[in-house]
């Protein structure tokens, strides 16, 4: 597997080596020596999948402390526009925010330390969205900012106007009134 620097620290890109002939395709979605020979070390405990229609954004989410959870994630069917935002002050890139097209066809995963919001948007009819966490889900330490946040400034792929956001997710505040306990 290839391993891509973002350009935030801890972010990285993930494009696994696939094997493909005329009967389909085959590879590695997550091996736990190739992982930590990568420098992630982090143990999953959880996975979690999402099937979303086109024009639903997801995000941006993530839980505050001790709840705080790492993602690896990917995408099994349809394409998403994926975004993480580092919330850890002290970072040299607080407050940036990194996205790239995960797909059914790119195969690529995200891997997104704890410190970081996330969130996607789906570009394609439908999309089957998965990821592994290291932390259980904690809805006391759930957090989120609007996607739509004008200093975060995320271009999302797809038209505003044809957006699918949860009332929870468009109620969310901004980056600047969210809470964040997260340090570099």
């Amino acid at each position: 597997m290839k391993i891509i620097e973002t350009g935030l620290p801890g972010l990285v890109v993930i494009e696994p080596r696939v094997f493909e002939d005329d009967r389909g395709y085959f590879f590695e979605s997550y091996q736990l020596q190739r992982y930590t020979e990568a420098d992630i070390n982090t143990i999953f405990i959880q996975d979690n999948e999402s099937k979303s229609v086109k024009g639903v954004i997801r995000g941006l989410h993530y839980q505050l402390g001790e709840a705080a959870q790492a993602k690896l994630v990917r995408v099994v069917q349809g394409s998403v526009f994926d975004v993480a935002v580092d919330l850890r002050k002290g970072s040299p890139t607080f407050g940036k925010w990194f996205g790239l097209e995960l797909s059914e066809n790119n195969k690529k995963q995200l891997f997104v330390p704890r410190g970081f919001a996330h969130g996607f948007s789906v570009l394609s009819e439908t999309a089957i969205f998965t990821y592994k966490c290291d932390n259980a889900y904690d809805k006391s330490a759930e957090r989120s900012i609007n996607p739509f946040d004008s200093q975060l400034a995320i271009d999302w792929m797809i038209d505003k106007n044809q957006t699918i956001v949860s009332e929870k997710d468009m109620i969310a505040p901004s980056f600047d009134e969210a809470e964040m306990n997260f340090n570099f």
